[in-house]
């Protein structure tokens, strides 16, 4: 069955296809999904995306978008119904964004997998990745969201990271210092979006009836 939308490869418990789907729900946008075991890459998608890493947009007209991050912007600059691009604050969240994904990811993946990686200890691996969180504890004393009263890009294309870090260890989380950090997290986890970006599908085959995201 063809289908009329843009097409997303995308895997449900990668945090970077979390925040994929994050940006095409706040912009209200439907596309084609396509759920991937990672074990098992579909030739379809590798033809498209050689690297091999979810999530990857196929847009109608033939481009592809590799990057999470440019998944993000893409969908919200179609229509950012809340504002999450706000052009006051988005170079902050560009730049809290970049200190996410190449600091804070390094960090995050020691910690989570410390048993691959024998030259710290688990805890000093979570010691250093508590640095990003203490900037974003430190962002939060006084506000909402990470840049102010409002949502914004920052808040949900960091959000499904701080949650794979709470998740290597809730009970450690919970007791660390960061209350604010901590019921932010919380906002998020009962977010209707983030609900919705979490719903289970089974993994995509040749012949398979279009899936369409969000239903």
């Amino acid at each position: 069955m063809a289908s009329s939308l843009h097409r997303l490869y995308s895997f449900r418990r990668c945090p970077y296809a979390m925040r994929a789907r994050l940006g095409l729900l706040f912009a209200g946008l439907q596309v084609e999904l396509r759920e991937i075991i990672l074990k098992n890459k579909p030739a379809e998608m590798l033809a498209i995306s050689p690297k091999g890493t979810v999530p990857v947009l196929q847009c109608l007209d033939g481009a592809v978008i590799e990057e999470s991050r440019e998944i993000m912007a893409w969908a919200l600059e179609q229509q950012d119904p809340q504002g999450l691009l706000d052009a006051q604050v988005l170079r902050q969240a560009n730049a809290l964004i970049e200190q996410n994904d190449n600091e804070f990811k390094y960090w995050l993946d020691r910690y989570k997998y410390a048993d691959r990686h024998l030259e710290m200890s688990q805890t000093a691996y979570r010691q250093r990745g508590e640095a990003f969180l203490q900037v974003l504890e430190a962002l939060l004393t006084n506000n909402r969201f990470l840049l102010g009263l409002n949502a914004t890009i920052a808040d949900i294309g960091i959000m499904p990271f701080v949650r794979q870090f709470a998740h290597v260890d809730r009970d450690v989380f919970y007791s660390l210092p960061y209350p604010n950090l901590q019921l932010w997290l919380k906002h998020w986890l009962e977010h209707p979006f983030f609900l919705q970006t979490m719903a289970k599908f089974q993994p995509w085959q040749e012949g398979d009836d279009v899936v369409v995201f969000p239903s």
